[in-house]
């Protein structure tokens, strides 16, 4: 499968606007079932030191991001849905929820650029960007990731974004991959799903101007 020419959210919620709506009403119903949803999450607070601030990149409705905050971490969630980032909003208000794409996001501070500590983009989101939004979303999250900052990504294969394709645009990002895993309980890594924890290969890693957010 090959690279999407276009933003796959995009496309899917342009074809049919009750998409969003069904998609945020069934992680709601799997909660209120009982369903465990909050295996990423989990993984994440046991990476991050206590109180850590944490992006979640490709946030949707907020479970992870609101689990993470109900957890003492400063959250910050962004996601080019705005009708995702308003069930975030009203389903988990301990954490700031925004619009934006992860392709031209910058998130602005009264002191400068937000650094976080952690960032993790779960849910297979890497899978729905198109192929030109991959190299300069991953260049946006080096950006945003603190010098001594860990970045957490998952998603599956098939999906039309190959791993080692993955790893190239990482390092051309500059950010390294310090170890691969196969699920979100770090089972050993193969062919079929990836979890990469990733660092800054560079301090001084150059990215382009993006599109800036002021986030107070």
């Amino acid at each position: 499968m090959s690279a999407p020419e276009h933003n796959v959210w995009k496309s899917v919620t342009s074809q049919n606007p009750d998409h969003a709506i069904r998609y945020a009403e069934r992680w709601r119903n799997l909660e209120s079932a009982g369903h465990d949803i909050h295996g990423e999450a989990r993984l994440v607070d046991a990476l991050a030191e206590r109180g850590s601030r944490i992006l979640d990149a490709g946030c949707g409705s907020g479970r992870l991001g609101g689990y993470l905050a109900r957890r003492g971490h400063q959250v910050i969630g962004i996601d080019l849905d705005p009708y995702l980032i308003s069930v975030a909003q009203e389903d988990h208000p301990t954490a700031q929820w925004v619009v934006g794409d992860l392709a031209t996001f910058q998130l602005q501070t009264d002191t400068g650029l937000a650094k976080f500590d952690h960032i993790v983009s779960a849910g297979n989101v890497m899978t729905f960007l198109a192929g030109h939004e991959r190299l300069p979303s991953l260049q946006r999250l080096h950006e945003h990731l603190a010098d001594d900052g860990r970045i957490t990504i998952g998603f599956g294969a098939g999906r039309g974004y190959d791993f080692a394709e993955f790893e190239a645009d990482a390092l051309d990002a500059g950010l390294v991959i310090d170890a691969k895993f196969s699920s979100w309980q770090l089972a050993p890594a193969n062919e079929n799903f990836l979890v990469a924890f990733l660092s800054k290969a560079s301090k001084h890693t150059p990215v382009n101007p993006g599109v800036q957010v002021n986030i107070g």
